[in-house]
């Protein structure tokens, strides 16, 4: 079997936080902090370090495929572990409408057509990964690497062309909203880094883990910083008072340096990266459902088979598109749970390593998420409500399963039942 080498290592975990997210965030953070959104930026570089080192340390010392809910339940035990599937799982539905935003708005910039080209893109999108993952035709994690690749070298294309446009005159007002919108800036750019997670789920793959996985993280940590600050860099001051407002500030960015004819380009490069970035999450989410029915976390009539909770995925994902919740707040709603992921990650690292210096680079990784998760405001709520919802359908079906003398793991008496097409 193939094992991983560190560069290998780094182009995977590099590329598993670079996504789609980035071709709108440094319009929105913008549109929240201004200039002072940079400092955002940089806090979010910053906070990479010792939150990647934490999870490739785990990786290093406790290889494991089940990353971050392995290390959970290792620490504080099922229900705990419930909980970090249970805000993964439902974090995609609604991310997706979101990822699949960025792109529309790009293809509009390109087409035109306005809210209508956004919701046609959607709809495009999702029925191409939902037809993709049905018939099992995924994008194989090469094809991944060569999307997220694809972007690195778009980013670094663009912040080339650009600069020569740069003026500094647009870093003024710094900060038009006050320093306090800096924390706002940072909470809505935890998406942009989500993906740390995955180094610790990489971790068996590598030759040796102890000695490749903290070199490859923090290799990983430097080339993520490096594109995201650029890029930032560069949409703040070429792009100046007009970043905030642009639906497609990549688009604006090369066309500085290539032409107008550069824009249907990059929307097709936004597409494709974004029909990449919702593969990996409804394709990850389908069978997360299924593993978390098999385990007795989630009911598995409904969500036992992979395709059953590609189904769920799916559907709540058209619903999701059409709540009348602001873009703005839908993501504040994404990364409010997936940071409190981290908080229960980078807690069980406080736990679970045994070293003082390794207890104390979790002890601050872990003050940083906590302080990124009351930053996220009220939306921060939905991760709690769905952590306790976790922890209260364990309870309620492991005393029913016991009423009724059966398995804590309904998955166990699957072969039992009649197989289901998808799973």
């Amino acid at each position: 079997m193939h094992k991983l080498t560190v560069a290998q290592g780094t182009a995977l975990s590099a590329g598993a936080v670079l996504g789609a997210g980035v071709i709108a965030l440094p319009a929105v953070a913008d549109a929240v902090a201004g200039p002072a959104s940079l400092v955002a930026w940089l806090a979010l570089v910053l906070l990479s370090a010792p939150l990647a080192w934490v999870f490739g340390e785990l990786g290093a010392r406790f290889p494991d495929g089940g990353g971050v809910s392995g290390y959970v339940r290792r620490a504080f035990g099922t229900r705990a572990a419930d909980a970090v599937g249970w805000i993964f799982y439902f974090a995609v539905p609604l991310g997706a409408p979101a990822a699949c935003s960025f792109a529309g708005g790009y293809v509009a910039d390109a087409l035109g057509g306005g809210q209508v080209t956004r919701l046609v893109t959607f709809i495009g999108i999702v029925a191409t990964v939902f037809v993709m993952n049905w018939l099992g035709l995924h994008v194989s994690g090469r094809v991944q690497l060569v999307l997220s690749a694809s972007l690195a070298v778009l980013l670094l294309v663009t912040v080339v062309a650009a600069l020569p446009h740069a003026d500094l005159a647009n870093l003024t007002p710094f900060a038009p909203a006050g320093w306090g919108a800096v924390g706002s800036a940072a909470a809505l750019l935890v998406w942009a880094f989500a993906g740390w997670e995955a180094v610790s789920s990489l971790s068996p793959d590598y030759r040796d883990p102890r000695r490749d996985v903290p070199r490859a993280t923090m290799l990983a940590v430097v080339v993520v910083g490096v594109l995201y600050l650029s890029i930032a860099w560069a949409s703040v001051v070429v792009l100046g008072p007009s970043l905030s407002s642009s639906q497609a500030p990549l688009a604006d960015l090369l066309a500085m340096g290539f032409g107008e004819a550069s824009r249907p380009v990059i929307a097709v490069v936004a597409v494709l990266l974004t029909v990449g970035t919702v593969n990996a999450y409804i394709a990850g989410a389908c069978r997360l459902g299924a593993a978390l029915a098999r385990e007795g976390a989630l009911p598995y009539r409904f969500f036992g088979s992979v395709r059953g909770s590609l189904v769920f995925v799916v559907l709540a994902s058209v619903a999701a598109e059409f709540l009348p919740i602001e873009l703005h707040t839908l993501m504040l709603l994404i990364t409010g749970g997936l940071t409190l992921v981290y908080v229960l990650g980078t807690a069980a690292a406080v736990r679970l390593l045994p070293g003082r210096g390794e207890k104390a680079v979790a002890g601050v990784a872990l003050a940083s998420v906590a302080v990124l998760l009351w930053l996220t405001g009220w939306p921060a709520l939905l991760g709690l409500g769905v952590a306790a919802g976790a922890v209260v359908y364990r309870a309620w079906a492991d005393r029913s399963r016991a009423a009724r003398g059966l398995s804590s793991r309904p998955g166990a008496a699957a072969a039992e039942r009649p197989s289901s097409p998808g799973g």
